[in-house]
């Protein structure tokens, strides 16, 4: 573990090209061969020379502290937080907010100017499709979080998460908002729309304002992110059978099914609760499969601001080159109603092509109608 950590950590420095690959194995082998090669540097660079010189020292202390460095990895080991029933939520949220710190989200607001990528390599599982993420993970003051959503020509909303992964609020449009949060750090998820292009989005994302949050303190809790991704993807199996519908509590005081809640987190971390005219309503069919033509026809949702269907792969991951269709753009139906066909051809109407993935879709509502609320359209649940 030592050696291989220092061979992570001077691979990142500008002076390693000048050391292959076979002699840096003998630095760890031969000080006196070690010795000669910095003296090489110190003549080319005095201060790359200093960094040179730590390494050495470092490789000389893992050489004589093995042992000890195998007690320190346990005694970490056995501090790691297992996950349970109880606390998966909570872990599932913290993977997400280590996966967006990879992107900096914990100094300043961290831009996603393209669609999300596809597959695992997504930070977040059942990412949208249809609008571009913004993230900021802050600090609460006094309870609190402030922040502001521009002007725009595009939509934009503001979802407010907790350490408990609960989407304690959502908010759309200009205006500057100060919102009470249950724990000690929030993520926000800004969503900004692409309905008029990618680049009219980018513009969009540059009005938001990040200098009313408190950056850089927040720490990773110590969770077996291992045994997390297990958790998960066990809870995610178990879903495929069936269509499965979120309802994304605000708070923790307001879970009624501990064991639904954890589903919901599993396939879809992030959601919003459900809020007629304001917040959005998830949905996702059974598990499909791709070498059958598929279609479901249903009543137009009339959702505030707009509907989208979106196809993932049997983990809740965008397929590549995989495109969504949303009110937008979709052709209706001569009387009104919609369909929405899954790899029946270019010639279908609102055709989704998984590109032979065998696949799941969801349904998003943003800024749901009463009647989608009340689950008097299912789309999920008529594919034939």
């Amino acid at each position: 573990m030592c050696g291989s950590h220092i061979l992570y950590e001077i691979k990142s420095l500008d002076w390693f090209a000048l050391l292959d690959y076979y002699i840096f194995n003998e630095l760890v082998d031969s000080i006196k061969h070690l010795t000669y090669s910095v003296k090489r540097i110190l003549r080319m660079n005095v201060k790359k020379s200093i960094i040179a010189l730590s390494v050495v020292s470092l490789l000389s202390a893992c050489a004589q502290n093995q042992t000890a460095e195998t007690d320190l990895e346990e005694n970490v080991n056995s501090n790691t937080i297992k996950i349970t029933e109880a606390n998966y939520a909570k872990a599932e949220t913290a993977r997400n907010y280590k996966n967006w710190l990879k992107f900096g989200a914990n100094n300043s607001i961290a831009h996603m100017k393209q669609l999300p990528p596809r597959g695992k390599a997504a930070p977040t599982v059942q990412m949208n499709d249809d609008t571009l993420y913004s993230v900021v993970i802050t600090e609460a003051v006094n309870g609190k979080v402030q922040f502001s959503i521009p002007k725009s020509d595009v939509y934009i909303a503001v979802q407010v998460v907790t350490e408990g992964g609960h989407g304690q609020h959502y908010v759309v449009g200009e205006g500057d908002y100060d919102v009470s949060v249950e724990t000690k750090y929030a993520f926000l998820i800004y969503r900004t729309g692409t309905e008029k292009g990618l680049d009219a989005a980018r513009s969009a994302q540059q009005l938001i304002k990040d200098d009313t949050f408190k950056f850089g303190t927040y720490k990773l809790p110590n969770y077996d992110f291992e045994e997390v991704e297990e958790w998960t993807a066990r809870l995610t199996k178990e879903t495929s059978g069936s269509a499965f519908e979120y309802t994304f509590p605000r708070t923790s005081k307001d879970i009624t099914d501990l064991h639904q809640w954890n589903l919901e987190n599993a396939n879809g971390w992030g959601g919003s609760s459900p809020e007629v005219n304001v917040a959005n309503k998830y949905t996702n069919s059974v598990i499909l499969s791709s070498g059958e033509c598929l279609s479901t026809t249903f009543d137009n949702p009339e959702s505030k601001y707009f509907t989208s269907i979106t196809a993932y792969d049997s983990s809740r991951y965008l397929i590549e080159d995989v495109r969504h269709i949303s009110s937008h753009s979709w052709q209706e139906n001569k009387d009104g109603t919609l369909t929405v066909s899954f790899n029946c051809g270019d010639n279908a109407l609102n055709n989704i092509d998984t590109k032979g993935t065998d696949f799941t879709f969801t349904m998003r509502y943003y800024g749901l109608s009463q009647k989608v609320m009340d689950g008097k359209i299912s789309p999920e649940k008529t594919v034939k």
